[in-house]
């Protein structure tokens, strides 16, 4: 071992140190996760822990009384989207950490910001440890025009970024990415956790000590999670996770952690050749190109937040040849259609014990909010039964373990984005039609139970009469 080095060992799940290699972790319980690195005396503390970033002497505690409270300076971006996720825009001093898989836009994402804030004459420091200058330069060039203001580093050393930083004073930092940073006092190799974490524990203090604000994007493993300790997650103020499949068009922005607003928010874009577009009205984008006319098609509203959506639930059900019938869910929990399909076979006698069932949110979004059981159900029934369910009509609701259909939250807002879109006719809890005035332009239907629901779909104007089951 060099001289002046000590051997430690981290978990490279949840960051836990220890002199010691050890099977399980003591702090988050899993099991062969520690790896041995190799960091230098002088960072590590007389207690054996290694020192975070910017570690000072001892401070004073001052009363809550005597701390003046005021309201966060908040930044637009010039993308609504973005500010909705952010809880109105950038708070200033704030560590922003972006998460997603390789190619999903983030880099794309962070240069258009950068974009809208430099022609707001704010001072723009992009640092990339993965791109060289000429590859950013391309990709802006087809993003469109950049102010002066937006100035372009390429390096991973922290020590040099820290000197630029306090020469440049830029009011924005975006670091692409923090898995490639490093710190010479420290031995292990870039992207390791004690790099990770002390690389972090620097932008940290840059963030709080000088008021700028930084993004950091992350990579993540293949479970989905941000690469490295969950530590990381803790030290900043707001995670972002940049969801969607990279052979489609669409991306959605979902807000996992925020210190200045809320988690539920999330934001829609689209990918196009100029960039990321936003997606102002997610619903009308979701529907398109439904089938007119077919089984096993349902339109339920689910709420992210503040804004209801609208998707399209598909279902196919048929007869399995197998002993053990085949289920899918593609977009909702597995379990919880598991769970709905035995409702629907204990309180209505609808056999499915030995069908295939395959269930898919068209679009490739995902929701697991309950107020798309009434909708797997009817879409599950509709397929089963041969049953077309008018298209101008739409449900939503939780479905209990007895076949009640419960009340949820928002129905007023789900109501009035159906009817902004077209829908005629609302399947709804009874509760929450109890709750709501008559509106003109919809029909609201209230039910008690799902066989309640499978009847307001065979009424005429909302079905098609079904076959006997």
């Amino acid at each position: 071992m060099a001289k002046g080095k000590t051997t430690v060992y981290f978990c490279q799940s949840c960051g836990y140190e220890s002199a010691k290699w050890m099977g399980q972790c003591p702090g988050c319980r899993e099991w062969n996760t520690f790896a041995e690195e190799l960091i230098d005396k002088k960072s590590v503390s007389s207690s054996g822990k290694l020192k975070p970033a910017g570690a000072s002497g001892a401070s004073s505690p001052v009363p809550l009384s005597a701390i003046q409270a005021a309201d966060e300076e908040r930044t637009t971006t010039g993308m609504k989207e973005l500010d909705r996720v952010l809880g109105g825009g950038i708070v200033k001093g704030s560590l922003i950490l972006v998460g997603g898989d390789p190619g999903i836009g983030k880099s794309t994402l962070l240069l258009q910001v950068c974009r809208n804030l430099s022609m707001q004459g704010r001072l723009i420091l992009y640092i990339s440890g993965e791109e060289s200058l000429q590859q950013i330069k391309i990709r802006a060039e087809r993003i469109g025009d950049f102010s002066d203001s937006l100035e372009l580093l390429c390096e991973t050393n922290l020590d040099i970024i820290q000197e630029v930083i306090a020469r440049r004073k830029p009011q924005i930092v975006v670091i692409d990415s923090i898995q490639t940073m490093y710190k010479e006092e420290i031995a292990s190799a870039p992207g390791s956790v004690s790099q990770v974490r002390e690389s972090t524990g620097v932008f940290l203090q840059i963030a709080k000590g000088t008021g700028t604000t930084v993004f950091v994007v992350g990579h993540v493993t293949k479970e989905g999670m941000v690469a490295g300790p969950r530590v990381l997650e803790h030290m900043v103020d707001t995670v972002l996770y940049f969801e969607g499949d990279r052979y489609e068009s669409y991306r959605i922005l979902r807000g996992v952690k925020n210190r200045f607003g809320s988690t539920n928010e999330i934001g829609v874009f689209e990918m196009q050749g100029s960039g990321l577009a936003e997606v102002e009205n997610p619903s009308e984008y979701m529907l398109s190109g439904r089938p007119e006319g077919a089984s096993g098609s349902v339109v339920a509203c689910s709420m992210e937040g503040t804004r209801p959506i609208l998707l399209e639930i598909q279902a196919l059900v048929c007869h399995s040849y197998f002993n053990n019938p085949r289920r899918t869910a593609t977009g909702t929990d597995y379990n919880r259609v598991s769970l709905l399909m035995a409702v629907l076979e204990k309180r209505l006698g609808v056999q499915l014990s030995d069908c295939d069932a395959y269930i898919n949110i068209a679009g490739g979004i995902r929701m697991n909010e309950p107020a798309v059981d009434l909708g797997i159900v009817l879409a599950v029934l509709s397929s089963k039964m041969d049953l077309i369910i008018s298209d101008d009509t739409i449900c939503f609701g939780e479905v209990g373990l007895s076949g009640e259909v419960r009340g949820v939250s928002m129905a007023e807002q789900r109501v009035l984005e159906a009817k902004k879109l077209g829908f005629k006719t609302c399947i709804l809890p009874k509760v929450c039609r109890e709750g709501l005035t008559r509106m003109e332009g919809i029909r609201l239907v209230g039910v008690r139970n799902v066989k309640e629901a499978l009847d307001a779909v065979r009424q005429p104007g909302t079905g098609t009469a079904a076959k006997k089951f």
